[in-house]
Order: C-alpha cells, then structure tokens, then sequence
C-alpha cells in the first residue's frame, strides 16, 4: 500500500470508526461500499480494507446481499486500543474513563504485587528510571513528556507481573492514560502525591514487597478516580 493510499485508508478507518462509536449509526444500520466509496472519494478497495478493519473490531459485519451492518455495542471488541481512542474522543468520554479506571484498579494492584515477585532485575531498574523519570516531568506543564514516562512505567508493571494476560493489556492502559493527557482530563501538572506513589511502588518492587506494591497501586488507582469525579464527572 503507497503512503497515499495508507493515508486515505487511515482516513477512512478513523471517521467511519468515530462515527459508529459515537452512536451516529444505530446497530442493524446497513452501510452500503459503494456509498462510502462516493462519500469518501476512494475506491473500493479502500473501502472494503476498511470495513474489514472495522469486523476484526466487531464493529461491523458483512452480508452477501445485505452490505455492511453495524453491530450492537455489546459485540465490540471494546479492548481494541483504536476502539479505545475513538470512544474517548466522543461523548461518552467519562463514563468510558471511569469504565477503564475501574479495569485498572481492578488489575494494576494484583499485577504490581505480582511483579514484586517475578521482576526481572533489568525491569526493576527500567521501574526505577520511569517513576524518575515521571518526577522530573511533573512540573512545568510537560504532560506530554510526563505521559511518555506514566505509560511506559505501567507497561513495565504489567509485563513484570509475568502474566501474559496482564501484560496484553499494556496497549489497554496506554490509551487511558494518553486519552486523559489529550482530553484534559489531567490537572495542568501531576498530583505530586500520585507522583510520589510510583517512585514507592518502584521501590516495593526493587524489595520483593508484594504486599506493598499491591497497596501503594491500589492507591494510584483510587486517586485516579477522584481525580474523575472532578474532571469528569
């Protein structure tokens, strides 16, 4: 595929997937190629790539005879991290945080005691440098630079807990943590309290305290809840 060809196809993908995500489709709607094609001034071979994208998400199913019919929200792959992106990006913005929140809260704590055990000591040290790196962007108004660090420190959590179904959900937590930043759902700079909690978790996990880390994540976990209730309530 040419870049110009990648680009319409991106194109394409984000708006249909923003638009069905935003409701503006009813499920049992039937999309028809050849509209999106005019609709879109692209061929149909962008197209159909498109809609194929969109059923390895659920989104959308195809019909011989029928066209393309979207699917009740139900049937979403809604750990899908562009499905993520385009949920965040419309309306339902709070409730779907506080629906990923709870998910995190859920899984962070367990993971990190986890990998209070199973830490390699490479990725202690990768824990150590992110939670640093984390304090050094908090101030300043560096989310972008702070979020770099913030994402990068929860990937290392979930892979160190060792558990490959936490660590599938790196892609997960990411688009959390960066649809906040985008969306300012985020204070200007970080909760200096939160902040400190990650160097604390680093350290729980460098000393084998699983009990601890569980903790102190559990804490992150319900200060990003409140932190909601303000920002999105």
């Amino acid at each position: 595929m040419t870049t110009q060809a990648q680009g319409l196809h991106t194109h394409v993908l984000d708006t249909l997937g923003l638009a069905l995500t935003a409701g503006e489709y009813p499920p049992g709607s039937v999309l028809r190629t050849d509209e999106l094609a005019q609709r879109f001034e692209v061929s149909r071979t962008v197209i159909r790539e498109v809609v194929r994208v969109l059923e390895s998400m659920h989104l959308v199913e195809s019909r011989r005879r029928v066209g393309v019919t979207v699917r009740p929200t139900a049937q979403w792959n809604v750990y899908d991290p562009r499905v993520i992106r385009w949920r965040l990006a419309g309306s339902d913005r709070p409730r779907q945080l506080r629906s990923l929140t709870v998910l995190r809260s859920a899984v962070e704590p367990v993971a990190a005691g986890l990998a209070a055990v199973h830490a390699t000591p490479e990725q202690c040290r990768e824990l150590t440098e992110e939670a640093l790196g984390m304090v050094a962007t908090s101030r300043g108004g560096q989310l972008e630079a702070y979020l770099v660090h913030d994402i990068a420190f929860h990937r290392v959590v979930l892979n160190a807990s060792g558990n490959e179904m936490f660590a599938r959900l790196g892609d997960v937590v990411a688009e959390v943590l960066a649809g906040r930043t985008h969306h300012q759902v985020m204070f200007e700079d970080p909760d200096p309290a939160a902040v400190t909690l990650h160097v604390q978790v680093a350290e729980a996990v460098r000393e084998r305290d699983a009990a601890r880390a569980e903790e102190l994540t559990r804490e992150i976990a319900t200060g990003a809840l409140r932190e909601l209730d303000v920002l999105a309530p």
